[in-house]
């Protein structure tokens, strides 16, 4: 059993799960509120062997508090790249490595293609697999599945949804900010 601690932060985005345990930030959930969050903290109660632990997102442990803290900074614009300890449990194999490449490659206004992000993980060919690996990506925000795109100038899919991903990247500067 591996105890979970957990907190909802509000974003411009929407509301966001974050949930850590002694290793660092190990999930975060878009839209987490009502039968998303209960979904979200059964899954993690089933993942990692005991109820997690709801805690104050300002005062809580250092993974929880420094997650929301740097959220912040991020979304008012003066945090450019996180700075987090991640427990990467909820991850493994390709998808594994095709996040931690996104993690460490791909910076703060810059994107991808899900293509290039497959060479860069040494799968050439693999763009559709790259695909899975942003759906399935734990710590959405924090890697940034959000600056992967398809190659042909296409935004691409996004588990927080497409309003989502294009605030995102409108916050990093890759798309214009809307005039109204």
């Amino acid at each position: 059993m591996t105890a979970v601690t957990w907190t909802v932060t509000g974003t411009p985005i929407g509301p966001l799960l974050l949930a850590a345990t002694g290793r660092g930030l190990a999930h975060v959930v878009f839209h987490a509120d009502g039968p998303v969050l209960r979904r979200a903290l059964d899954r993690l109660a089933a993942r990692f062997g005991g109820e997690p632990a709801e805690e104050d997102g300002e005062t809580g442990p250092p993974p929880l508090a420094d997650a929301v803290r740097q959220l912040r900074a991020y979304f008012a614009g003066t945090r450019t790249a996180f700075e987090l300890e991640l427990d990467w449990s909820l991850s493994s194999g390709f998808n594994l490595r095709v996040l931690r490449e996104l993690a460490a490659g791909v910076p703060y206004g810059t994107v991808v293609s899900y293509q290039d992000l497959a060479d860069r993980a040494g799968e050439p060919g693999a763009a559709r697999a790259v695909g899975a690996a942003m759906g399935s990506n734990p710590l959405p925000v924090v890697v940034p599945c959000h600056r992967v795109v398809e190659q042909n100038g296409g935004i691409g899919g996004f588990g927080g949804g497409l309003p989502a991903k294009r605030a995102l990247l409108e916050l990093e500067g890759v798309l214009p900010r809307p005039l109204f």
